[in-house]
């Protein structure tokens, strides 16, 4: 029986309910089949592994780009998707909120609004503005019906501010505002995710791995109840293929070559 997006949808709020599992980020439709193909059960997108993709930087993609990305994503495989919608594209609630019920309408699972500006003078929106775009993206999810998970992100400690208390304060009120999930990428240490998890109890939280270096255990003991890699798959495919490129170029030798992954392997698994 086909999988529908309300199937997916339903799945993705269910896995949020106990335990600890990985969601990571796929960059295009080939790693996201490869990810369901490992036996992954929920996926993420990455803002910054898809812009590579475009030979754009992170942040440089547009919200027709994202959009017609997310959709290839779900499409391509029977797993709920989380959209790494970024700051919602757009700085202003209301058009945060039109943006969102666009992004919704991909078939996405879950869809997350960050608090960074992209001004490194003023990296972060003031705490209010950032709560009434949340309570925008919440009130546009609500209009569609669609049950889709929001996640309410604070970028402090990647933006410089690596101030906990104020995270936390921020992550509360993105709850309160009606996020059903919360995230604030770069924390690393025990302490700090545990705080993190305590304070917004009992709702689930979405943890970067690929900054804090725990194992799934551990996070899932500290109370983690989901995990994400962001960019990192993507910057280890760039890795093989940078490290072979640059070896021609420079060289003119071959060797890296013959650490690719077996073309009838992947024959096998797109077949």
């Amino acid at each position: 029986m086909p999988v529908t997006t309300s199937d997916k949808r339903a799945t993705f709020r269910k896995m949020h309910e106990s335990g600890c599992f990985i969601i990571p980020n796929p960059y295009d439709t080939g790693s996201a089949k490869a990810l369901q193909h490992l036996g992954f059960k929920a996926l993420a997108s990455t803002s910054a592994g898809f812009a590579w993709t475009m030979g754009k930087a992170d942040n440089g993609v547009t919200l027709d780009e994202v959009c017609t990305h997310l959709a290839a994503l779900c499409a391509a495989v029977d797993l709920p998707v989380n959209a790494d919608f970024e700051g919602g594209f757009a700085h202003e609630p209301a058009k945060v909120g039109a943006n969102v019920a666009r992004g919704v309408k991909t078939g996405v699972a879950g869809l997350s609004i960050e608090d960074s500006t992209g001004d490194a003078a003023k990296p972060l929106y003031d705490r209010a503005v950032a709560v009434e775009r949340i309570k925008a993206a919440r009130a546009a999810i609500d209009a569609d019906g669609s049950g889709v998970l929001l996640t309410g992100r604070c970028e402090g400690f990647l933006v410089g501010q690596a101030d906990l208390a104020m995270v936390i304060d921020r992550l509360q009120a993105y709850s309160e505002a009606g996020a059903d999930c919360l995230y604030a990428p770069g924390i690393k240490t025990k302490e700090q995710i545990s705080a993190v998890v305590k304070a917004v109890h009992p709702k689930p939280v979405n943890l970067l791995i690929g900054a804090s270096g725990l194992s799934v255990a551990e996070a899932g003991e500290l109370g983690v109840r989901r995990i994400s890699v962001g960019g990192s798959l993507a910057r280890a495919a760039w890795g093989g293929f940078m490290r072979a490129a640059g070896e021609m170029a420079k060289k003119g030798t071959f060797t890296e070559l013959g650490n690719g992954y077996s073309a009838g392997e992947l024959n096998k698994m797109f077949r």
